[in-house]
């Protein structure tokens, strides 16, 4: 991955806008290459240097923080950073990689800060792997090599913006794909999405729980948005 990412930040709340800057700024992985108050100044300033990174605010005046980002749709890595809830699932459409619920907490801009990095990492490691599907098994490119996986093995997928890390008992595999795409591939097609980063066989489901589902003695996050469909599955 980059020894460092660039990054914009774009909140039309003054003290919003430093605060998001000062968590950001304790971080060396992050250089930031611009402030904007609103959508409209970003969209004039970023028309050919685009960043690594966005944090973005939502409700914005004039273009929302989601309309940016559909127009922006070619930054690798977009946060949500929003006083509304609400917007949750809309921006997990957008494969926002990540959202943060106002006020900003240290603990938690940590966890955003180790996303990023684990998604520049699968990134780097994704751009040059290729994947296609046959009946029962995953055909993944590495390097020159391809390695046939049998669909059976998978215990689940977990989404990094455009990418999806496979997971099996053995190991991780990387497929340039987003997680919404791949799991509505025809050999994919009886994973169900139980949150916004993952989606499992419902056949691997040892335990369900209001908060979590356990495969493998694996602990993974149910969403709240996703919450009905599980119950769907009992």
């Amino acid at each position: 991955m980059p020894a460092t990412c660039t990054c914009i930040i774009v909140d039309d709340d003054d003290i919003d806008r430093l605060t998001t800057l000062s968590f950001v700024q304790q971080h060396p992985l992050f250089r930031v290459t611009g402030q904007y108050n609103s959508a409209e100044s970003a969209l004039q300033d970023l028309n050919h240097h685009l960043p690594d990174v966005a944090f973005l605010d939502i409700d914005l005046p004039g273009i929302s923080g989601l309309e940016l980002r559909r127009q922006l749709d070619k930054i690798p890595a977009c946060i949500f950073i929003t006083s509304f809830s609400d917007y949750a699932v809309e921006s997990f459409e957008l494969e926002a990689l990540d959202f943060i619920v106002k006020p900003i907490r240290a603990e938690r801009f940590t966890k955003t800060v180790e996303r990023i990095t684990r998604y520049f990492e699968v990134k780097e490691k994704a751009d040059s792997f290729g994947h296609n599907i046959s009946p029962g098994s995953i055909f993944i490119k590495e390097g020159v090599e391809q390695v046939k996986l049998s669909l059976s093995e998978i215990l689940y997928l977990e989404a990094f913006g455009d990418f999806t890390q496979v997971v099996t008992t053995g190991r991780k595999y990387c497929v340039l794909s987003n997680l919404g795409a791949l799991i509505k591939q025809p050999g994919f097609s009886t994973f169900v999405r139980i949150h916004k980063s993952y989606a499992v066989e419902p056949a691997r489901i040892e335990k369900t729980r209001s908060l979590e589902v356990i495969v493998n003695n694996i602990s993974l996050p149910v969403g709240r948005a996703y919450r009905d469909t599980l119950r769907q599955l009992k």
